[in-house]
């Protein structure tokens, strides 16, 4: 697969990293392409396996760097870094490149982030894929419990008290053996997903820091979404693993029953990552529901 990438300038002057798998002279107008949406503190890795098979596949795609995420400038603007930012700028992104019409693909935080994008702009947005996500305040349903009410708090005076020491316990997990083995057993389906890829995964975490994952983690909690579901009358796919124990699969029965016009799959077997997990089910049950509805 060849691939182009380059940089764009937001109107308030970060650079946005993007990539695509079609050259863009920015004269001619493009349709019918594929948006990738990653999730908290993740990377394009999670998409490892469905990049290559939907370029194989004929479609036009597109993926990039949120700002403040890896090579995308931003990071030292966190207050910058909000759902309602970030949509703006895809939308720029999009009318830079004369994109005009998207399906997009987001998973776990990237669902927030394409239902936000398809909220601000229904003309542009012709058809959804949500995998792992909620539209609920993520505090509450994280993990099926609420210890995230009490946790957050906690990190976020710890971090503010002894920052040093935090940021070098962060920076550290990438090759701590407890650490990855518990992002493995609870974030993944560990018969199906090899350490190497916890490994480059935690790696690419442990670039994004701390004070990112709170600030994006907070936008979770604040994104109020849910009453415009039902305003969103574009085809959606929504997709959950019921071995998830990130985000509990029944908030995916939630989001399927509010969304108008919504399709539900559920991977036997499948954790928060299903697209990572059983690539060939994700990327069969996507191509077929953007072959409806998006062809």
């Amino acid at each position: 697969m060849q691939l182009y990438s380059n940089f764009h300038k937001t109107t308030d002057g970060e650079q946005l990293f993007y990539t695509t798998n079609f050259p863009i002279d920015f004269k001619t107008s493009h349709k019918k392409v594929v948006l990738f949406n990653y999730g908290l503190v993740c990377s394009n890795l999670h998409w490892k396996f469905q990049l290559q098979w939907f370029h194989d596949a004929g479609y036009k795609i597109l993926f990039h760097d949120y700002r403040g995420h890896f090579q995308s400038s931003g990071k030292d603007n966190l207050e910058r870094i909000t759902f309602v930012r970030i949509a703006e700028d895809i939308k720029e992104l999009l009318e830079h490149l004369k994109i005009s019409e998207v399906a997009v693909i987001g998973h776990s935080m990237g669902v927030n982030i394409t239902l936000e994008l398809a909220r601000r702009n229904p003309d542009l947005v012709k058809a959804m894929c949500l995998l792992s996500g909620t539209t609920l305040p993520v505090k509450g349903v994280m993990f099926d419990t609420n210890l995230m009410e009490y946790i957050l708090p906690v990190t976020e005076e710890i971090l503010k008290r002894y920052r040093e020491a935090f940021q070098f316990f962060w920076d550290t997990q990438a090759m701590n053996p407890l650490t990855l083995k518990l992002i493995h057993n609870q974030g993944f389906n560990e018969k199906q997903v090899g350490r190497d890829f916890i490994e480059v995964y935690m790696n690419r975490v442990a670039q994004l820091g701390p004070d990112l994952f709170l600030q994006l983690f907070m936008e979770m909690q604040r994104h109020d979404v849910l009453g415009d579901l039902d305003t969103m009358t574009m085809p959606a796919l929504v997709i959950g693993g019921d071995k998830d124990r990130v985000i509990p699969f029944h908030l995916q029965h939630l989001l399927h029953q509010r969304l108008a016009n919504s399709e539900l799959y559920i991977i036997k077997e499948g954790s928060h990552v299903p697209q990572v997990d059983f690539p060939e089910f994700t990327n069969n049950r996507m191509h077929l529901f953007l072959e409806n509805h998006f062809s």
